[in-house]
């Protein structure tokens, strides 16, 4: 047992330490920065000033490169190379999203349909000195990226789905539209997200959705036995013609949504607040009792907004027929709201896409990130619970 007097009590300097909220940050940047000049040590086969056969190159001075983390932003030094050949493979995965933003911003300034906005960012960012040719060419590179990522074979059994569609503006045919970016979200029969498939569609109809699941099946999708999204007819008929004996939920958020827009502001709160009460039930059972206690208190009051719910409030319900484990997670699209968030907020910055190409290069870019943060991070779900 270890004696009092034998316990070093810290010093101030190592409590100011500890209390520092950089100082995890500091650690970070230490390891990172080590890590880079290991990897240029190991391309030039030599490190600083030593002489020896096997070197290949010289350096030539840094570069300083931001890097988001969970623990902040990241400045580190980048050491360059004489010849201008090494490339830090640490800055690889957060690369494609900046480069597909840039890009976006740079084709725009090119084809001079840019707001003055867009014009003064892209000048900030990229300078003026850049070709059609030399834009044209980190295209290609970023695109074949993308694209081998959304034709890779899905090899296990994705028991959920979860669809979502956020409009973004892009230029088509001389005037702007405003385009659905169609993103499926898949939890596999190991309990882990992924982003399985994105797509650019002019309307959300039924022959859209047809291809899209016709491609994810090519791909190899299988074992789906539940579906999540927005209310969408063409939606409904493609499940049931693609995923033959698979059930669907209606998102309940846009469900709540949609009913509070319909009900007067006199009875929102409360209408709100009675449907919420019917979601959150434990169990089918209480659920249906819930909800026929709030139509028959509404019924003569709210005639129109009772009918809406006794329409198609059914498929709301359907996540109490999977495990209790699971259904908090499988009622809702809420899966996809901060990925969309993100995706407003760096659209925000093109405004309008200059084409489809610039908005699925960046929409890609970013949903390749996610997608290698969720199947390498914790599991979502506990899938044994699944029968």
């Amino acid at each position: 047992m270890t004696h009092p007097k034998d316990i070093k009590i810290a010093t101030p300097e190592q409590f100011a330490l500890l209390n520092d909220p950089d100082f995890l940050n500091q650690i970070v940047t230490r390891y990172l920065q080590q890590f880079i000049e290991a990897e240029i040590t190991s391309f030039l086969q030599a490190e600083p000033y030593q002489r020896t056969d096997e070197r290949t190159g010289y350096r030539n001075g840094y570069k300083p490169r931001i890097l988001k983390t969970r623990v902040g932003r990241i400045e580190l030094s980048v050491p360059q190379d004489r010849e201008g050949r090494f490339h830090s493979g640490l800055f690889a995965r957060f690369q494609r999203s900046e480069k597909a933003l840039i890009l976006a911003l740079q084709e725009a300034y090119l084809q001079g349909v840019s707001t003055r906005k867009v014009t003064k960012i892209t000048e900030a960012l990229c300078g003026t000195s850049f070709s059609k040719s030399q834009v044209s060419d980190l295209c290609q590179e970023l695109d074949a990226d993308i694209n081998a990522w959304r034709e890779r074979l899905l090899e296990q059994a994705y028991p959920y789905l979860i669809i979502d569609a956020t409009y973004l503006h892009i230029r088509s045919g001389g005037q702007v539209v405003s385009e659905g970016v169609l993103i499926v979200t898949g939890i596999s029969g190991g309990g882990h997200r992924d982003i399985l498939s994105l797509d650019v569609a002019h309307t959300e109809t039924e022959a859209t959705y047809a291809e899209l699941f016709k491609d994810l099946k090519k791909r190899g999708l299988k074992g789906v036995q539940l579906v999540i999204s927005d209310h969408h007819e063409g939606l409904q008929n493609a499940i049931k013609r693609h995923f033959q004996g698979a059930s669907w939920q209606h998102c309940q958020t846009h469900f709540h949504r949609n009913i509070r827009g319909i009900t007067p502001p006199k009875h929102q709160r409360e209408v709100a607040d009675a449907l919420k009460d019917v979601f959150n039930a434990p169990d089918h059972n209480t659920a249906q009792k819930r909800l026929s206690q709030l139509m028959d208190t509404y019924e003569n009051i709210l005639p129109n907004v009772v009918d809406k719910i006794d329409r198609d409030v059914a498929h709301c319900l359907t996540c109490f027929d999977f495990p209790q484990q699971h259904q908090k997670r499988i009622r809702t699209t809420n899966l996809l709201e901060r990925l969309n968030r993100e995706i407003k907020r760096r659209a925000d910055v093109v405004q309008i896409f200059p084409n489809q190409q610039a908005c699925e290069r960046l929409i890609g870019a970013l949903c390749m990130e996610w997608s290698d943060e969720w199947i390498t991070g914790r599991r979502y779900l506990d899938m044994t619970y699944l029968k």
